[in-house]
Formats: C-alpha cells, structure tokens, sequence
C-alpha cells in the first residue's frame, strides 16, 4: 500500500501547472488564501498535510488537508479499497503528486532497511492520485495493482495523467471505468535503495 509520496513542486509552482492545461477548469485556493506551507517536498507520509482539489461551481478548488483519517479502531485509513464501492455522493478529490514510493524486502540477509522504490508517471512532469476525503482528511484509493506496480505490491493506488483527472471529479458512469490499473508502460520505476545502500545521488 503507498504510505509515502512526493509533490517536488511548491504550491505557485503547481497552480502554474494546473493553468498551463487549457482542458481543466480555472483553479483558485479555498478562501482565495494561499496556505502557509507553500514548500515543495519530496516525502509526504501519513498524517502530513498537502492540497486536494475538488470541482466547486466549475472551478478546481485546493485546500490543504492531513492523510489518513481514523478508523472505529484508532489506525490510519490512508489507502481505500475502490472495488464494489459507490461514489456517487461521497467527497471526490485529486491529490497532485510528482512521485509515490513502494517498499520490498531486501534480498541480502541481515538488512533490515527496505528496498525503496520511486514511481512517476512517464512523459508527465506531475499526475493526479484519485482520493475522497472523509472527517476532514483525505486517503487514497486503491484497486488491483496494474502491471507496473505487480512485482512490488499486490495493490495500487490509482494514479491519473493531468488531462484525466477531471473524469474523476466529475463523475458520470462507473466508477470502475476511471479507477482501474494503469497498463503497463504508464509509471517509470525508479530503485533509491537497495540492500540498504541508497543509489540516489
């Protein structure tokens, strides 16, 4: 499950973004206030906050929101299983994002460290992940892993290109027709560490 990603572009630098594709809707920060935590980061872990963006009134609306809600038990519910679900009337959100991290086990004996791998989606600078919010936070939603993220996980999150995530704000047939496995070819993979020994320069 991903419990991890990145959004490497600070938060003008992702409403210029979102203004340079002329297929999506004028955006605009809830309350036309720029949040105050504006930075760029490379690792956003559950309980951070980063933007979500709704469609309000024709518009793509942000706000910043924590990740993971809580369960009746107390843990984090920051992946939701999509399948066999309605959508229809729940609070659908994009969560744009450069990068999203999957962990495996080593193969060398005696490294406790995972190997950490780094997906983005290929020929895009940024993507959307498909997401709801529920008690004021946001999670992610999930469905069978497509053949990119098959050898790292039995589960994907469902990321989208930036021309396609307006199918998911503005839902009009099955979900299932938008929340489904990328084919294979979508996410470059990128190894940061393996055996304990990080390759990122």
């Amino acid at each position: 499950m991903c419990n991890e990603f990145a959004r490497e572009a600070n938060l003008d630098e992702l409403a210029n973004l979102f203004g340079e594709l002329d297929i999506l809707p004028s955006f605009e920060w809830d309350g036309g206030l720029l949040p105050n935590d504006t930075e760029a980061k490379a690792s956003i872990r559950i309980s951070d906050s980063s933007p979500v963006v709704r469609l309000r009134d024709g518009k793509l609306v942000g706000a910043m929101t924590p990740w993971a809600w809580k369960a009746p038990n107390g843990r984090p519910v920051f992946n939701f299983v999509s399948e066999g679900r309605d959508f229809a009337k729940v609070d659908r959100v994009l969560i744009p994002a450069t990068g999203f991290y999957e962990y495996t086990a080593p193969a060398a004996p005696k490294v406790k460290l995972k190997d950490r791998h780094l997906f983005t989606v290929a020929g895009e600078p940024w993507f959307w992940i498909a997401g709801l919010v529920r008690d004021g936070a946001f999670s992610m939603l999930t469905t069978a892993p497509g053949p990119d993220v098959a050898p790292f996980h039995d589960r994907g999150i469902v990321p989208l290109k930036p021309a396609d995530g307006l199918a998911w704000l503005d839902l009009k047939g099955a979900a299932s027709a938008v929340l489904r496995p990328p084919p294979a070819g979508t996410l470059t993979i990128r190894t940061l560490r393996r055996d304990g020994i990080d390759l990122a320069p």
